[in-house]
């Protein structure tokens, strides 16, 4: 059975902690690898990963499977702005195809374009899915599944980070052979397309749970198991009050906050 030395990986993870705080490894750099680690401080073989698995958990590392740990590309928080970020303006400034591009333009990151495009489909959503657009448990809705990548060298199609996985939905009387099912939506993303078909959002609930990943989900997002996510779901609402859009994102904990204001009704 692995040795497991818990005094140890608390004091060397502190340690790394440290140097990447102090950017001795800035954002991106190579950590040392676990057989490094483990000659250079003369510790087990499960003791040097477990630290590597503490500083994943603080959102300050990622493992590539073949490849290593690195300090994460991005220290600090991306934050989602639930209020104000479906606003035609904020949502297209300076050309955005989106609300999520047009957030990472105000951090200075730059939004890449995932290495793999979009998985689009008519597929049967799952039953709540189906319930709130209205449609029946066997009918096919619009699927727009996104790996979502930020980075800091928009020209480097080799640099960048996932920071999301989202799932969309759109009843397909509605977004059926239009420019919904094509990888590019344009300025503005879904919501712009959605409003020149006559079907713009008006009225907007979300509901946010925080929770482990699934493994797929964990893999794809090149975090640990154990490291919670925030599972969010969006529903958007037509002037006619009925549901366009039903979307789900899987976001790091660790790197995202959600931020909420609104007004109260005078007492």
């Amino acid at each position: 059975m692995a040795r497991r030395e818990p005094g140890k990986v608390q004091r060397i993870a502190a340690d790394l902690r440290a140097k990447i705080e102090n950017g001795t490894y800035p954002p991106g750099a190579r950590l040392p690898s676990v057989s490094e680690l483990q000659a250079a401080e003369g510790i087990a073989f499960q003791t040097a990963r477990d630290v590597f698995r503490a500083l994943e958990r603080d959102g300050l590392a990622i493992t590539r499977m073949g490849k290593g740990s690195f300090v994460t590309p991005f220290l600090g928080k991306i934050t989602r702005d639930g209020t104000g970020r479906y606003q035609p303006a904020a949502r297209s400034e300076g050309g955005a195809r989106g609300a999520f591009e047009a957030e990472l333009n105000r951090l200075g990151l730059a939004f890449k374009r995932e290495p793999s495009q979009p998985e689009i489909s008519r597929a049967r959503p799952p039953r709540n899915v189906a319930a709130a657009l209205g449609l029946h448990h066997s009918a096919n809705a619009l699927r727009r599944h996104r790996t979502m990548w930020a980075g800091r060298v928009p020209e480097d199609p080799e640099e960048g980070f996932v920071v999301q996985l989202a799932t969309s939905w759109f009843p397909l009387d509605i977004a059926g052979g239009t420019r919904l099912e094509e990888v590019d939506t344009g300025p503005g993303g879904s919501k712009s397309r959605l409003a020149e078909l006559g079907h713009a959002q008006r009225r907007i609930r979300e509901s946010i749970e925080a929770r482990f990943p699934t493994p797929v989900e964990a893999e794809a997002l090149s975090i640990p198991e154990d490291q919670q996510v925030y599972e969010l779901v969006h529903h958007a609402f037509s002037a006619e009050t009925r549901v366009v859009e039903v979307a789900v994102h899987v976001m790091p904990a660790a790197i995202w906050r959600l931020s909420y204001e609104w007004e109260l009704d005078a007492e």
